[in-house]
């Protein structure tokens, strides 16, 4: 054994080491530019590797043999966003981009900002989180709000570091992508295994992503694009373009493609010139990522609840391919609504096989003259439901059929009417097997209430046992009523039964979105359940009283208020309620504090005391709103350090700004 000297000298070296070879880490794989040839390299990493095995209590988390792969694991952990994962929204054409810029013109007020466009690489999202500039925890995107834990699988991604330039604290969003070669060069080798092809590069990059064995993703080259600081323990850049700028300083690979641009037809430019260009790349690419470049400006415009206001994703022209229509059958959705769809001759189109298309509706029909028998253009946009575009008339050899809308659909259980002013069909008789099938289905859905394993083979085997007719017979199923079932055991049986019984509370959202009532999706239901508050007041809510919530409308209060007074559903959510219960949604009253009960409040800087999604949940807790953006309808501001262009603004507006120590005495 080596004295104590000598630990402490191998220590030393495995600093060395370990800086040394994230340097050369960073020249070869984020900058392209390598300094030493690879005997030269690998002879560092061996040299790294022995130390370590010698002194495995000098190994620190940072350290580039982490790169190499541990141990296989059993399953991926789930990890929370602290930041909400949006995506962005799609448009297809130069129309639908300029459509995009007059909503952010008449945001903003005016026509005087910047955009910066960007490649939208066609990969796997990942989430980064750093502390003290050490990476802590990779994680996929998930539902958004919850997503993988991928750790040990990230760190073996060369360009992707483990100790950033600064000891900053922060979250990082970006795209894990595979080489085109390498993933020529893994197909090749499962070709040779009998093992299934991927599709494309960028199903191989989520798969291996997802590897249960961190060794396989080492041996296959990962790289990575990181574009978005979506939490910063010190103060951002004024624009876009400076924070991709602040990324490459940390040490990620930022790709160096993007470009500001002053005008529309300057980002139209840009989108035309990588439409071609795009192939070149040893990565896919999809499309544009175009933002606005101001921070403020961003800011002022702010998100729905699903993407930024002030960003698009502007996709190349969709991938296209022929191929035959050989019937066209009606699909019957759980709101009662009758789609047409194309069953064709299977095709692959945008790396996936495809044999069914929508057609929409009767108008779409008419306007291509679709008949089966038809040779047709089918288009499929990422992972937008494939569509029939074109028919190629001029292959048509006379024995094509027309189609014509039934009377009568068996999957409605008789006949089916169009919905007076829409080019849709729906049954007239709304409780059909397969209708009601879908709605059973979608109470269990992870939308709603959610039940591990309970899916749709689960439920149209319950179904069709006679077990459930009802949502509310889910809750009152025991394990003596399974056991028997195929596919079921004792073990299976109890538990199911246990899911079941974990979810007998439910949000008031979640169980609104269950109903399945017309119109009603999630959003409407929070917007709804934000107002009325308890499910009492939804069912009593008048037609006026619907009416007047913000984001429901004339449309959405009448199928709420119809659906609320049908003698059946008032029956069914009797029962239903007896087996359930539906949380309020509330604020803790004792949580109330002066000053911040009913008032606006915009945090600007960063807060020694809490993290900024801490400070919201307080400010919600003690019965004030969160906003990101000061206006004349802000309250106060909340100014920690290095607070930017709010304060500026809230100084101009003259509204009210204290410091953290006052805002922290406000909710004590």
């Amino acid at each position: 054994m080596r004295p104590n000297t000598g630990k402490f000298a191998t220590k030393a070296r495995l600093e060395k080491l370990r800086e040394l070879i994230e340097y050369h880490d960073h020249r070869y794989y984020v900058l392209d530019q390598p300094e030493i040839s690879d005997a030269a390299y690998d002879a560092l990493l061996q040299e790294l590797l022995a130390l370590e095995r010698e002194y495995p209590d000098l190994t620190t988390a940072d350290s580039p043999s982490q790169r190499v792969g541990g141990v296989p694991i059993e399953k991926f952990a789930k990890i929370v966003h602290k930041v909400p994962q949006r995506s962005f929204d799609n448009v297809f054409s130069k129309e639908e981009f300029s459509e995009f810029d007059e909503r952010v013109a008449k945001g903003l007020g005016t026509h005087q900002y910047e955009y910066v466009a960007e490649l939208k690489i066609d990969g796997f999202k990942i989430v980064l989180t750093y502390e003290k500039g050490i990476l802590q925890t990779a994680a996929t995107r998930g539902d958004g709000e919850v997503g993988e834990d991928v750790t040990k699988n990230v760190r073996t991604i060369k360009s992707i570091p483990l100790r950033l330039t600064q000891a900053i604290d922060c979250i990082v969003e970006g795209e894990i992508w595979l080489p085109k070669g390498e993933f020529a060069r893994i197909n090749k080798e499962r070709e040779k295994m009998g093992e299934p092809l991927f599709a494309n590069p960028r199903n191989a990059a989520a798969g291996t992503v997802r590897q249960l064995d961190p060794k396989i993703v080492a041996k296959r080259k990962l790289d990575s694009f990181l574009y978005d600081l979506s939490e910063y323990s010190r103060r951002l850049p004024d624009t876009q373009e400076g924070e991709l700028r602040l990324l490459s300083d940390l040490g990620f690979r930022v790709n160096p493609n993007f470009r500001v641009c002053g005008r529309v037809d300057e980002v139209i430019a840009y989108w035309e010139e990588w439409t071609p260009k795009r192939e070149r790349e040893e990565y896919q690419i999809d499309g544009v990522v175009i933002k606005v470049n101001g921070r403020s400006a961003q800011e002022k415009l702010g998100y729905t609840a699903k993407a930024p206001r002030f960003g698009i994703a502007f996709k190349f022209p969709a991938e296209e391919a022929s191929t035959v229509i050989e019937d066209i059958q009606l699909q019957v959705g759980r709101t009662s609504v009758v789609t047409p769809v194309a069953h064709l001759r299977p095709v692959r189109v945008a790396g996936s096989t495809v044999s069914r298309a929508t057609l929409h509706n009767e108008d779409q029909i008419k306007k291509l003259d679709v008949r089966i028998g038809d040779t047709v253009i089918l288009r499929k946009a990422g992972d937008v439901i494939p569509e029939v575009v074109r028919v190629l008339k001029e292959l048509r050899k006379g024995n094509e059929k027309p189609y014509k809308f039934p009377k009568h659909v068996e999957a409605c259980g008789g006949p089916i009417e169009r919905i007076p002013g829409k080019a849709a069909y729906r049954c007239v008789n709304h409780d059909s097997f397969t209708q009601l099938k879908r709605r059973m289905e979608y109470f269990t859905s992870r939308y709603a209430f959610d039940i591990e394993g309970l899916g749709p083979k689960i439920v149209e085997l319950l179904m069709k046992e006679g077990l459930v007719a009802s949502p509310d017979d889910y809750f009152t199923l025991t394990e003596g009523d399974l056991i028997d079932l195929p596919g079921f055991g004792e073990r299976s049986a109890k538990n199911l039964i246990a899911a079941i019984a974990a979810r007998r509370t439910i949000s008031l959202p979640r169980f609104l979105t269950a109903l399945s009532i017309e119109h009603v999706g999630e959003e409407t239901a929070h917007d709804i359940a934000k107002i009325l508050r308890t499910i009492e007041k939804v069912r009593g809510a008048s037609l006026e009283e619907l009416n007047a919530i913000h984001g429901v409308g004339e449309v959405v209060a009448r199928s709420l208020y119809r659906w609320m007074r049908d003698p059946s559903n008032k029956r069914m959510l009797d029962r239903l309620l007896k087996q359930v219960k539906v949380e309020e949604v509330t604020f803790d009253r004792s949580n109330v504090r002066k000053g911040v009960t009913g008032k606006t409040i915009v945090l600007t800087g960063g807060l020694e005391s809490m993290s900024r999604d801490e400070a919201k949940r307080r400010i919600r807790e003690a019965g004030g709103t969160p906003s990101s953006s000061v206006s004349k309808e802000t309250d106060l501001v909340v100014a920690g350090s290095d607070a930017g262009e709010k304060l500026i603004r809230a100084e101009k507006l003259g509204i009210k700004v204290i410091g953290e120590k006052e805002f922290l005495e406000m909710l004590k």
